[in-house]
């Protein structure tokens, strides 16, 4: 045994809950929902459950459930949905169908399963945050499995998490997950898109994900929602600021999760950050779209970046996009790199007429009962994945 191999068995070794994601790729064919492949998946998962092993699933497929339905009972077939009302119809009738194939396959376990439909609106509150993980930590104390899945029918452009990468990655905080596992079509990642370079070799583990290329190994498809590697790397790189490691694996034919927890090397293993965030700090970065951006000087970079200080007015250069006290903003220096995103104390027209401002001026500005930060260094994460 390699010490690669010994590394990757002691780091899985004492897993106790894990968040796995799993995509149409794996779950479907070009004619609707895999049977085989639910029922294999849920075998795994079942396996794991009688090992005291909690076990979080998000679910995609209920787009081509639906599709399979509509097109058997009323022959209206179409390959693609490509419309938002299309596609949210289509998941509402195929989600009953994804939950009941998944339901008997696990009832053939002897598991429970149990629906959990999400939208990012949900969780953008805290409270309402905290009232979900307190749903899924009562269900998993039962012994349920939780099927998550975004709640399609209501979601919208603005408060879709866009694809379920990007979902199961918040369910890491949201559940305390000390390990994520993102079941593919493909067996891992590749230096390069093996698609187009079929000499791409695998990347057993990456040890550094921040410093990895995104853009470059996945060939520059960068465009948020489209699923693919991109969001997988992505979620990933989230899931490291969280101290939480990834396996990114295949799902296809007969793969064993067993045995991957068990430390066999298979598709990707992402190792987690040495310095993490918060469950907080991961919330607050990540639950919601930023509405704009803040443009500072070198000084408030330094302090921000080197000396792990809040944002002060007096350090704005810019201010961009159109929001409100509370929104999450992108922060960037004068060269456009981004710093990390946080969360304003001030809307963006209060914004505009502070910048450049010493903290004594404020209240002449603004009036009275202003705070002394734009953003405070509680709600500010630097090097957001984003």
């Amino acid at each position: 045994m390699t010490q690669l191999d010994m590394d990757r068995k002691a780091l899985l070794a004492n897993v106790r809950r894990v968040v796995i994601k799993v995509g149409s790729a794996v779950l479907t064919t070009p004619d609707g929902l895999n049977p085989a492949a639910i029922e294999r998946l849920a075998t795994q998962i079942s396996t794991l459950r009688d090992r005291s092993i909690d076990v979080v699933l998000v679910s995609s497929g209920a787009v081509a459930a639906g599709r399979q339905r509509i097109c058997e009972r009323t022959r209206q077939c179409r390959k693609e949905y490509t419309d938002m009302a299309s596609r949210q119809a289509a998941s509402a009738v195929g989600q009953g169908r994804l939950m009941h194939d998944y339901d008997e396959a696990f009832a053939r376990h002897g598991k429970v399963t149990a629906q959990v439909l999400l939208t990012r609106s949900g969780l953008k509150t805290r409270d309402r945050f905290l009232n979900a993980r307190n749903t899924l930590e009562r269900l998993l104390e039962w012994q349920v499995v939780p099927i998550i899945n975004e709640n399609d029918t209501v979601s919208t452009h603005e408060l879709e998490f866009g694809d379920n990468d990007t979902l199961a990655a918040m369910c890491l905080g949201l559940t305390g997950a000390d390990l994520f596992i993102n079941l593919t079509s493909a067996d891992g990642v590749f230096e390069q898109n093996p698609d187009s370079h079929p000499g791409a070799k695998p990347i057993p583990v990456i040890e550094n994900i921040a410093a990895l290329d995104l853009e470059a190994t996945c060939d520059g498809k960068t465009n948020v929602g489209t699923g693919g590697m991109y969001s997988k790397l992505r979620a990933a790189r989230r899931a490291a600021q969280l101290g939480v490691p990834t396996l990114i694996v295949s799902g296809k034919g007969e793969f064993d999760l067993v045995a991957v927890l068990d430390g066999e090397e298979r598709g990707t293993l992402v190792l987690p950050e040495d310095h993490t965030v918060s469950s907080k700090k991961f919330w607050l970065a990540y639950h919601d779209n930023p509405a704009g951006s803040i443009v500072v000087d070198q000084g408030a970079a330094r302090a921000l970046t080197g000396r792990g200080k809040s944002l002060l007015p007096i350090g704005i250069r810019e201010v961009s996009g159109c929001f409100e006290r509370g929104a999450l903003v992108f922060i960037k220096d004068t060269d456009g790199d981004q710093l990390g995103v946080g969360v304003s104390n001030y809307s963006s027209d209060e914004l505009a007429r502070i910048k450049g401002r010493r903290t004594d001026e404020l209240a002449d500005i603004l009036g009275p009962a202003v705070f002394d930060e734009a953003v405070h260094r509680d709600n500010l994460l630097l090097d957001a994945a984003i």
